[in-house]
């Protein structure tokens, strides 16, 4: 908020962007006392007591580190503006704030909604402070130019990494499988598209806003026809060891129910979870990981961080003399076109650039996987057992411990090694890898 202080010249709204910031204190605190209720109530504390510093560094806390570094950095109104309040507070949050904290009453936690629904009733006055001052923004022609680029980056990043969060936590988080139970597909169809897209976005149009049609449909897209949700809780289970908290195996229930919402699902996906079952308890063969169960690991996309999943969509391009992959082509845009020193013909030199060792693997390149996750810090107080583990047993002859990781290959960079290719090895690559999936499985072999 105190970015929009600098640029929005507006008193009233400076009082109601204060009154914003306060909130989102507040909302730091009742959820960090949630936090640590449960680690002084549940049954095994490990994670719960280091998330606040670990949430930084883990294999899949650095996405939401980048996601949530776009509300406080760069241009005024393209973060804390059309990023925040406009797309993650009034579309994401109905997702984040009503819909996961109905999944957690559905399995017996009345804590979490009781804390989240105090935190979405703060947002209604969050979403007014983004209309205010779009609608301030639109009042000058000169504005609108931006403004469409704000919102089609904005929405895209959002549907990346909420969507990949929020949807897996709902699905693949849940011991309830009643049928009449609305999927992650069926809730984002009605809480974003309908009541985001269509009542709320749309008829911004007759003020000037451009709105990214095409990017909406697409998102619906990738979560319906493309397993997006699916793609990513795979990643996430593949990755369980360089975590901070439990991914159990899935059942014969969570299977049908699976395949009753989402027709086929089985046939793309449950191959690979029935290994994870098998692999889930210590029985001399390594992690998920660096076992062969027909998973391409998939490259990371530069500018969401969450990797390049739905395999076909995987574009390249050589930005800033480095070799980098991108999950779609708006990423890529993203990258290569929004955040840039000029766009268009005008100066944005606020927007800053996406630089860096951005990738957790290339932070890691070259690492034993025990050395990796004791930097972390993923390691209970025996200092030997992981803090994470493929189950919910706390028998300690069935918990994965640093030995165990010794054995394993060291990690590897796909975009190190990408820069590595020769122009010809990197083509083929490509080609090959777009042809992959579902599931992250190996490209057919061609006739």
């Amino acid at each position: 908020m105190p970015l929009l202080f600098r640029t929005v010249p507006n008193p009233e709204l400076h009082n109601g962007q204060a009154i914003q910031m306060i909130d989102e204190v507040r909302h730091s605190t009742i959820q960090q006392n949630l936090k640590r209720l449960y680690m002084n109530n549940y049954i095994d504390p490990a994670g719960f007591n280091s998330s606040l510093r670990n949430f930084q560094n883990d294999y899949c806390g650095t996405i939401g580190r980048q996601f949530a570094e776009g509300f406080i950095t760069g241009d005024a109104i393209t973060a804390a503006s059309i990023y925040l309040t406009i797309v993650a507070e009034t579309a994401f949050t109905n997702t984040l704030f009503v819909a996961m904290p109905a999944e957690a009453a559905a399995n017996g936690d009345y804590l979490l909604p009781t804390v989240f629904h105090s935190v979405q009733s703060d947002e209604s006055r969050h979403i007014s402070n983004g209309y205010a001052t779009l609608l301030m923004a639109l009042a000058d022609e000169s504005n609108h130019q931006l403004l469409q680029r704000d919102l089609r980056y904005a929405w895209w990043n959002n549907h990346r990494v909420v969507d990949a969060a929020i949807g897996t936590f709902i699905e693949y988080g849940t011991k309830d499988r009643r049928k009449d139970r609305e999927s992650y597909a069926e809730m984002w169809r009605r809480w974003i598209y309908d009541d985001y897209y269509r009542s709320y976005l749309v008829p911004l149009e007759k003020y000037g806003l451009v709105i990214p049609h095409d990017l909406i449909e697409e998102a619906w897209n990738q979560i319906w026809n493309k397993g997006y949700v699916h793609e990513v809780a795979q990643f996430f289970a593949t990755g369980w060891l360089a975590n901070y908290w439990r991914i159990d195996p899935m059942t014969d229930k969570d299977f049908e129910w699976f395949e009753f919402k989402y027709p086929g699902w089985y046939d793309k996906y449950g191959k690979w979870w029935e290994n994870y079952n098998r692999l889930a308890t210590p029985n001399g063969h390594h992690p998920i990981v660096a076992e062969s169960v027909d998973y391409v690991y998939p490259h990371r996309c530069w500018t969401c961080m969450v990797p390049c999943l739905v395999r076909e969509d995987m574009v390249m391009d050589q930005v800033d003399g480095q070799w980098r992959t991108y999950c779609h082509e708006e990423c890529r845009w993203t990258d290569a076109v929004a955040f840039r020193p000029t766009y268009q013909g005008r100066q944005t030199p606020n927007m800053g650039q996406l630089i860096g060792k951005r990738e957790w693997e290339t932070l890691y390149h070259g690492w034993n996987w025990a050395d990796v996750v004791s930097d972390m810090g993923f390691v209970r107080d025996d200092g030997k057992t992981l803090t994470a583990q493929p189950h919910l047993d706390l028998d300690p002859r069935k918990m994965w411990t640093l030995d165990h990781l010794r054995r394993m290959p060291e990690v590897q960079s796909p975009n190190v090694l990408l820069n590595e290719m020769t122009d010809e090895q990197r083509e083929a690559f490509r080609a090959a890898y777009v042809r992959g999936g579902p599931a992250g499985r190996f490209a057919p072999a061609e006739a």
